[in-house]
Order: C-alpha cells, then sequence, then structure tokens
C-alpha cells in the first residue's frame, strides 16, 4: 500500500512528515517531475506531491488568474489556458507512482475535482490531500470523507467555524476524526510575514483535538522550522528546480539546497524538542563533578574541631559532599584532619 512506505501521517514521536510539494512545477513534463522527485529523495523529504486535475473541471474559460499568477505567466492568457497545460494525464500519474516507489518515497497529489478524487482512489492512494479552496465544497468533502482514507485539510483563507464544518462533513461521510491532519495555510503566494499567523495553527489543534501542521507559502524556510517548533507533525513547502522557470509557483517555492536546508533543520528541531521530561541528558552526565562543586576545607582542619563558614567553603569538584547539605554539615565534628581543599 501507498501510505506504508514511509509512516503514519502526524503519529510520529520523534519526526515531523515533510511533504516536498511540486504541484504544478513539472511544467507538463513528465521528465521534469521525475527530476522533481529526485530532489525530493535526496533532501529528505517523506513524500512528493503533485496536483490532479482536468482544467475543464476546474476552472471556467473565462475566469481571471490570480494577481500573483498574473506576474509570473502570461498575462494575456486565461486561468484556465495556463492549468491546461500544466495536467497529467493517467499515463503519467501512472509512471510517477511507480517512479515514486523505486525511490522509497510516497507519491501524493492533490485532486481538484470529482474525476481526479476517483483516478486517484483507483491508483491506490491511501492519503488524500485537499486543498484550501475546497475547504468549502461540501459535495467535494464528502466524496473524500466516503473514502475513509488519511485526510491532510489545508485551511488557507478559512476561519475556525468553516473548519469545523468541514470536519463535520468528512468525518459524517466516513473518515475517523483520528486520521485527520488539519494544516494552517495562507493562500497568497507568496505569504508576507506578518499574515502568517502561526499561533492559529496551535489555535486549530486545541479547537478540535487534531493532528496539525502547516502548509508554507512564505519565501525562505523559517517559518517551517518555527511550526515545528510550535509542534507541527506535518509541513508542506513548494519546491522547484529552478525559481527562473516559467510557470505560476516557481518564484514562491524553494530551490534544491534550499530544500535540502529546511528538511536538515526541520529533522534538527524535531530531535531537539525532545521527551518534555527535564533531567540531566547522556551527554552532560559527565560534567556533573566538573561543574558543580562540593564542600571542602578553606583551611586546615584538625580532628574533634566544630565545622563552620570559618573553615568550610564550596569548591570544585562536584564529586563529594553537595552543598545542598550545608546546613545539616555546619556544628558537626571533624573526625578526622583536613588539609585545606580537602573534600569534607
Amino acid at each position: 500500500m501507498m501510505a506504508s512506505l514511509k509512516l503514519e501521517i502526524g503519529s510520529m514521536l520523534s519526526s515531523v512528515f515533510i511533504i516536498a510539494e511540486a504541484g504544478v512545477n513539472h511544467n507538463g513534463s513528465i521528465e521534469i517531475a521525475k527530476k522533481l522527485v529526485d530532489v525530493a529523495v535526496e533532501a529528505g523529504a517523506d513524500a512528493v506531491k503533485f496536483q490532479t486535475f482536468k482544467a475543464e473541471k476546474l476552472v471556467s474559460k473565462n475566469a481571471q488568474k490570480a494577481e500573483y499568477q498574473k506576474q509570473t505567466t502570461d498575462k494575456n492568457e486565461s486561468q484556465f489556458e495556463m492549468i491546461k497545460k500544466l495536467e497529467l494525464d493517467i499515463e503519467a500519474h501512472e509512471k510517477l507512482i511507480t517512479y515514486c516507489k523505486t525511490r522509497n518515497i510516497m507519491f501524493l497529489s492533490t485532486p481538484f475535482d470529482h474525476d481526479s478524487i476517483n483516478l486517484l482512489n483507483n491508483l491506490g492512494l491511501e492519503v488524500f490531500k485537499i486543498p484550501s479552496g475546497e475547504i468549502t465544497n461540501l459535495p467535494y468533502l464528502r466524496h473524500i470523507g466516503s473514502l475513509n482514507k488519511k485526510v491532510i485539510l489545508s485551511t488557507g483563507m478559512a476561519n475556525l467555524g468553516e473548519i469545523e464544518s468541514a470536519l463535520d462533513i468528512l468525518s459524517s461521510a466516513g473518515t475517523k476524526r483520528e486520521n485527520i491532519t488539519v494544516l494552517h495555510a495562507n493562500t497568497e503566494y507568496p505569504t508576507p510575514i506578518e499574515d502568517v499567523n502561526l499561533k492559529a495553527m496551535v489555535t486549530i489543534g486545541n479547537a478540535f483535538g487534531v493532528k496539525f501542521g502547516y502548509s508554507d507559502h512564505t519565501l525562505g524556510i523559517e517559518v517551517s522550522v518555527a511550526a515545528v517548533a510550535l509542534g507541527a507533525n506535518v509541513i508542506e513547502k513548494h519546491f522547484t528546480l529552478d525559481k527562473n522557470m516559467e510557470g505560476p509557483d516557481h518564484k514562491a517555492s524553494l530551490e534544491p539546497d534550499e530544500l535540502k536546508a529546511m528538511i536538515c533543520a526541520i529533522r534538527n528541531i524535531a530531535k531537539a524538542l525532545g521527551n518534555g521530561i527535564k533531567k540531566p541528558s547522556k551527554s552532560e552526565l559527565k560534567n556533573m563533578q566538573v561543574a558543580r562543586k562540593s564542600i571542602v576545607a578553606s583551611r586546615d582542619i584538625k580532628i574533634g574541631e566544630i565545622l563552620d563558614e570559618n573553615n568550610l567553603a564550596v569548591k570544585r569538584p562536584g564529586n563529594g559532599i553537595s552543598p545542598m547539605r550545608w546546613d545539616e554539615i555546619m556544628g558537626t565534628i571533624a573526625k578526622k584532619d583536613y588539609k585545606e581543599d580537602e573534600l569534607i
């Protein structure tokens, strides 16, 4: 099964599920798509995600482009014309799934219409990614919910009420709440830093008791890394072979070296978060004797003398009586002779 290639989404104890979002950055070329798979593997991603759609089912022929799309593609073409060039047919999907298996990385794709949902289901996908634009599409949500697969739900442009409604529809249709991961997102490409509102990701998790993560459309890698520090189980980030390639999403995507750096940082932060139990780590146990202190003689002491602040001090090393027992030692009798600096 496709999902068994890697892990249970969002269930990891010491890791984060990272989706390298190829999206439509293949520009309609299966060869470019395979190169994107290679980049995702080399960077250490858990999954590489594409987009599945039929332009005729997605947009009307007169639909206008988003502002960021106008800036990165031919201004004279419609959204339909732009998207039509970026379709992947069934054969391309089959080739990419096979190639991903050979590279040991999970293949994911976001369906944008009912036919695409059926296609991905027939191809054996066990994880379905719902894009932000479909969060208010009841028939679409019900369709995916009825499959009883694992679901990753993006929430760009949505408020808590809309997220709640989407979750209820998915659950009512047959998907268990524990199989849903909700991603905080902003649909502006690139997202202005002041609009990220990363704390909303945690609010989502607290409000609905679900696994949560972040779909990152900002420039750079720091927000994704910060999301992991705040508890994200899943991170999704667009990447490309080259930001200067023609196409709507390249400029807001990471290049290969940036993707690798982001994933390395995320893995390090995930490890650094630890288990929350405050105790000495294995690596620092050896430092206790060196850095901590013990009660020592501040001068030569004769047997029978009373031990007090006049003849005792606190100094390193820490392999003697702890200074936390200072009050206990005060007023006791020396049972032997001590040289200056000798441990008591």
